[in-house]
């Protein structure tokens, strides 16, 4: 046994002119025996003149579709369509040979040649395939023997093509130990049927399974995870413990066929993506073709997601500006590899620094600017408020100065939900810097109405704000940490039982992100649809349970008190906003109150001029009194709050 698996588990395939030798002497016996069986066992010596040509005849054929040139071992239903043909085409071509070649000059008559030819298909196509199958199953019993048991018993979600080319995968490519026990559908008339040797259940029998067969894991494909019941299914393994792996959509497969290698574990991100958002792209194109695009903070989550989308609309050049010097260096090698370098240039700059931003708009006048870049992780800008000023105030402030210098015909701002109703430095920061971009524009507007008397701002710049909650997969998002402490064991630290968030992947976001900037108009405050809110203990347990574990049993869920400056909830609007809604039904406008420029000019003035003073309680007083409804929550600044007529002349400047 040891010898006969050795022999045929070699590394070289066996010959392919053993295989075509093999399939020559069965077509030789299968036409043999249906000319002896035609003529009552009694075959004449004519006959043999016939029997050899049409094997020769069959050679030329199987040569011509090379039949013999696919491994046995492998062998699947396209293999044996083809021998189906291939049988076809030799007794076609055969039939037409014998009446223009041997019955005129040969003399021989075959009667009931047609009926020979019937049968001769029958058997060899039988003996053919047959052979394969064998072949094929031998292969399948040698090929581990003594580990039958060690193997996992999964299930495969769907039963269409693509799910049977999965099972044949994990049946044919070496080295991966699952044994496929059921297909998993829903609303088919397949369920309780059996495709290939393998029945089809529905959704409710996946934990019976798992009892008898001790199922550990559902394959599913990774394209619609929540139609057509898969999300039911993937819940339901996901409830009893079973892992879900997914495979990358068909169109991805090589060759045709599902690469196990492509095979990934299901990611929490694929439970909380939604349906695919429908962009007008056409719009978008004809916007971003052939311009000059400036990308701030293009080596962060976003910076980095918006390069790569806009790359594909075909810009004339696109700059990556980050002060980040090695994930910037990161993007331009995944650029150099990926895409077309001559359409990317890299410039290193702090946004702090009006000279260099200056010189970056004199040497590549862009013409649109997507501005990315700030500083955003809450617990982190509490304790270094006056950097958070610099940044995301005073940066943003330079950006869009400069770019109306420029005559920069859009200028993007990248803002979050914890600009409203902001209960820390960070929000505040960034609701200061949306205010001063709606009144940069609104002054612009005004300007515009006072010398033309129409408000349409047609060669000046249009300042737009986008506004959306947290990305999935972000720098600093919770999942990469989730994911570290369960890779350690354990525990997974949340900050409060009901803390709620709402969640975007980063290339849905960034696809809103170009939408809003084509149907900006000017002013506008673009909210996108976050979907709902989301518990982040639930996508704790949820990943866990994603690993193959149980909570609370296998690994610890630990609340730790929230974060300095951290809310319990999010929210996309202030209460006096109201919403206009947009031809895109994930996209909407806050109607907010306007600013007046000078006025905010002016209070941005004073902040900064108080930040030089490196006195952050006066600093943080002034963010407060510039937003009333900025309330610190869970910080130390706490304390400013509970005096609500403080000002500026109770703190003595040091």
């Amino acid at each position: 046994m040891i010898y006969l698996r050795n022999l045929l588990f070699q590394e070289k395939f066996h010959s392919r002119w053993v295989v075509l030798s093999i399939d020559l002497m069965i077509v030789l016996f299968s036409i043999y025996l249906s000319f002896f069986l035609k003529e009552n066992l009694n075959t004449k010596q004519g006959h043999i003149y016939y029997m050899l040509f049409y094997c020769s005849n069959a050679v030329v054929i199987f040569l011509l579709l090379r039949i013999h040139t696919h491994i046995v071992r492998h062998s699947n239903t396209r293999d044996m369509l083809r021998i189906l043909v291939a049988l076809l085409v030799s007794n076609i071509v055969f039939v037409l040979l014998y009446h223009i070649l041997f019955a005129p000059y040969l003399k021989i008559d075959l009667k009931g040649l047609g009926e020979v030819l019937l049968i001769n298909f029958f058997i060899s196509s039988s003996l053919l395939m047959g052979m394969r199958i064998i072949i094929k199953d031998i292969f399948k019993y040698l090929e581990e023997p003594g580990h039958k048991m060690e193997k996992e018993n999964v299930l495969i979600y769907g039963s269409g093509n693509a799910s049977i080319l999965i099972k044949n995968t994990l049946e044919t490519q070496k080295g991966y130990s699952l044994n496929v026990q059921g297909f998993i559908d829903t609303g088919t008339d397949r369920v309780y049927k059996c495709l290939q040797q393998t029945q089809v259940y529905p959704i409710k029998a996946i934990e019976s399974l798992k009892r008898k067969y001790f199922i550990t894991t559902l394959l599913i494909t990774s394209e619609d995870i929540k139609i057509d019941g898969k999300k039911q299914a993937v819940e339901k393994c996901i409830e009893l413990g079973i892992k879900v792996i997914t495979v990358p959509p068909s169109n991805q497969w090589i060759n045709g066929q599902p690469n196990i290698k492509q095979f990934k574990d299901l990611k929490i991100e694929d439970l909380l993506e939604r349906k695919p958002i429908n962009l007008c792209k056409e719009h978008i194109l004809n916007n971003i073709v052939g311009k000059r695009i400036l990308v701030t903070g293009a080596a962060g989550s976003i910076g980095s997601e918006l390069v790569r989308q806009l790359l594909s609309y075909n810009p004339e050049y696109i700059v990556l500006c980050d002060q980040a010097e090695t994930p910037l260096h990161e993007m331009q090698l995944e650029i150099e590899d990926g895409f077309s370098t001559n359409k990317t240039r890299i410039f290193i700059a702090d946004i702090q620094n009006a000279n260099r931003i200056r010189t970056l708009y004199d040497q590549y006048k862009p013409q649109i600017v997507f501005h990315a870049a700030a500083y955003k992780h809450v617990p982190m800008m509490e304790n270094n408020p006056t950097e958070a000023i610099l940044t995301n105030v005073w940066g943003t402030k330079n950006l869009a100065d400069i770019s109306l210098e420029f005559g920069v015909e859009k200028f993007i701002m990248i803002s979050t939900d914890k600009a409203v109703r902001p209960t820390n430095i960070m929000g505040a920061s960034k609701r200061i810097a949306e205010m001063y971009i709606q009144s940069l524009n609104n002054m612009l507007v005004e300007k515009n109405l006072y010398y033309t008397g129409h408000n349409n701002i047609l060669n000046q710049t249009k300042f737009i704000t986008t506004r959306f909650g947290n990305v999935l997969g972000s720098n600093g998002s919770v999942i990469p940490r989730f994911k570290a402490q369960i890779e350690k064991g354990g525990p997974v630290t949340v900050t409060h039982p009901d803390i709620t968030r709402y969640f975007m992947t980063i290339p849905e976001s960034v696809q809103l992100v170009l939408e809003a900037a084509v149907m900006g108009k000017g002013g506008e405050i673009f909210l996108f649809d976050m979907g709902e809110p989301v518990k982040i203990v639930d996508m704790a347990a949820n990943m866990i349970k994603l690993a193959g574990l149980i909570p609370g049993k296998d690994i610890k869920i630990v609340f730790t008190g929230l974060r300095p400056g951290e809310k319990l909830y999010e929210e996309l609007l202030n209460e006096e906003e109201e919403v206009i809604p947009t031809y895109n039904k994930d996209i909407k406008i806050s109607k907010t109150i306007p600013n007046c420029y000078p006025e905010v000019n002016s209070l941005i003035n004073e902040l900064l001029e108080l930040n030089l003073l490196n006195n952050v309680d006066l600093m943080v007083i002034k963010m407060k009194a510039i937003l009333p409804d900025f309330i610190s929550n869970n910080s130390k600044f706490e304390r400013l709050d509970l005096d609500l007529n403080l000002n500026l002349v109770d703190i003595e400047i040091v």
